[in-house]
């Protein structure tokens, strides 16, 4: 097998990662549409990352945040984004690098996007924040099902954009 020079896995993640920053730009301009919400799961320890010391703490790993209703002063940049969100009553600011983004879904239209992790090698999983454990391939293939899960308690056909399927075997 020959070796790819180009990388053209890294550029469609690339490519991908820009359709968040385009959701989110969109957004930051004129607001949720309709029905849509967001969520985004992303790496707390991935550099540029900031959040709370009580939040890193409580997700040192991985955690997925809601953009729906409660949010505030949204700002969308080439590399990272900020927003406030309200944690237990109290406002906190986060600021999110693209790169670190493990996963985006809008429920709301079955659209989501699973990001290779940068952290773990080839063939690693994902770990799951919510029961720490590793997420093995299989339960990629669950993610729409999850997120649907916990978006609305019924089960999905939502579609999710591997990056796998566009990497060599």
């Amino acid at each position: 097998m020959s070796k790819d020079w180009l990388r053209y896995d890294r550029m469609v993640e690339d490519a991908l990662r820009g359709v968040v920053r385009r959701a989110l730009t969109d957004v930051s301009t004129s607001g949720l549409p309709g029905d849509h919400h967001f969520y985004l799961t992303f790496r707390t320890g991935e550099p540029g990352v900031q959040i709370a010391p009580a939040l890193k703490s409580q997700y040192p790993k991985e955690m997925t945040i809601v953009l729906q209703h409660q949010f505030w002063g949204l700002e969308v940049n080439e590399d990272q984004f900020a927003v406030t969100l309200s944690f237990g009553g109290k406002h906190e600011r986060l600021v999110v690098p693209y790169r670190s983004i493990v996963s985006f879904a809008d429920p709301s239209v079955k659209f989501g996007l699973q990001f290779e992790s940068s952290v773990h090698g080839e063939g690693e999983g994902l770990e799951d924040s919510a029961t720490g454990r590793t997420m093995t391939p299989k339960d990629l293939n669950d993610l729409p099902r999850l997120i649907e899960d916990k978006a609305a308690g019924a089960k999905s056909t939502a579609q999710i954009v591997a990056l796998d399927a566009f990497r060599k075997k």
